[in-house]
């Protein structure tokens, strides 16, 4: 039987944090074995600390687990984040410098130069940086890999199947984002109820500028970022889960629609144990993405693209839909795990 390494969830009793615990019940690679949370859940078995707000009944393994305080020691060798940002930093450090793996979902380290912002099936090979970056930092075996915006992720993957082959120039992004992402209790219902809300604080940036990172080449140490634009536009809207973009895009090459699709299409997935069959579904019928109908292929981790045609003004558009706590957040980091017992990083 393989090793099972030794799990530690940073903020569990959030949104996020819960949505750890469900994906990593019965993962044949890792065991929870350390919850950490605020200062109100810390010394309370799991059970009495967290109110369960997933589809589904909490796991029995973890429900008389003591939540500690969100500092090391933990016993635990990969550490998984999900805090808010204003406490991320400084804590997600003193881990690495414990010596643990951290998995972050915070944006803290996303953009810091030498800190991986992975989509395993785009830019493994960002993981190069850890290198880089423990000697810089002094970590010692510790590190930090990210992985990035939920909204980010939903339009990401075919940006990098069209960039790989075609070269982008300008990318122009609406994102319709979903109420969970703003964790729970989210937006008042008064607010979101018959509304669409055009302004998620310090979202917009984060969209901007994340993909340039990803979709870089690591040269001699560095990422050099790719060279188009991205001007986006962030609303909130009355879905639970799912966030959705609509993408139009400038492209170096003229490729036609067929060429366009056979290329996202084809992008491939990976054959890690969280890996969908398909990365990127195209969805040709017409009235598809929906969040409803099209955010859990995968198990949640497949992006849907679909409304692809060509633009009056940009050289395409298209429509796109990830599972924004799946693979926008929790899914996500579980994959960036599996993937560096894959490359023997841990």
């Amino acid at each position: 039987m393989s090793k099972k390494y030794r799990i530690g969830i940073l903020g569990a009793t959030g949104t996020v944090g819960q949505r750890f615990i469900q994906l990593l019940e019965n993962h044949p690679q890792f065991e929870i074995t350390a919850l950490a949370a605020s200062d109100r859940s810390a010394g309370k078995p799991y059970a009495e600390a967290c109110a369960w707000k997933l589809p589904g009944a909490m796991p029995e393994s973890v429900k008389q687990i003591i939540v500690e305080p969100i500092a090391p020691p933990l016993d635990c060798e990969i550490v998984f984040s999900s805090l808010p940002s204003s406490v991320a930093r400084e804590t997600e450090e003193a881990f690495a410098r414990a010596g643990c793996a951290v998995i972050s979902n915070s944006s803290s380290y996303r953009m810091d130069e030498d800190v991986p912002l992975l989509i395993p099936e785009i830019n493994a090979d960002h993981l190069g940086l850890i290198e880089v970056q423990q000697q810089k930092r002094g970590f010692g075996k510790g590190f930090i890999v990210t992985n990035p915006n939920c909204a980010v992720v939903s339009f990401a993957p075919p940006l990098a199947a069209l960039h790989r082959r075609f070269g982008l120039e300008s990318v122009v992004v609406t994102t319709l984002q979903a109420i969970s992402g703003a964790g729970y209790p989210g937006v008042p219902s008064l607010d979101i109820t018959d509304n669409v809300i055009p302004y998620i604080a310090g979202e917009e940036p984060k969209v901007e500028t994340e993909a340039q990172k990803i979709l870089g080449v690591l040269t001699n140490g560095a990422i050099e970022k790719a060279d188009f634009n991205v001007s986006a536009q962030c609303f909130r809207v009355h879905v639970i889960d799912g966030h959705t973009a609509s993408v139009r895009v400038n492209l170096k090459q003229k490729p036609t629609l067929e060429e366009v699709i056979e290329t996202i299409q084809s992008f491939p997935s990976l054959s890690l144990h969280s890996s969908p069959p398909r990365f990127i579904d195209f969805c040709d019928e017409p009235s598809r993405p929906q969040p409803r109908l099209d955010r859990d292929a995968g198990n949640g981790m497949t992006i849907t693209v679909g409304r692809l045609f060509p633009d009056n003004v940009f050289d395409y558009r298209f429509v796109t839909l990830s599972h924004n706590t799946v693979r926008g957040a929790a899914g996500s980091a579980i994959l960036n795990a599996e993937l560096l017992i894959d490359k023997k990083i841990l």
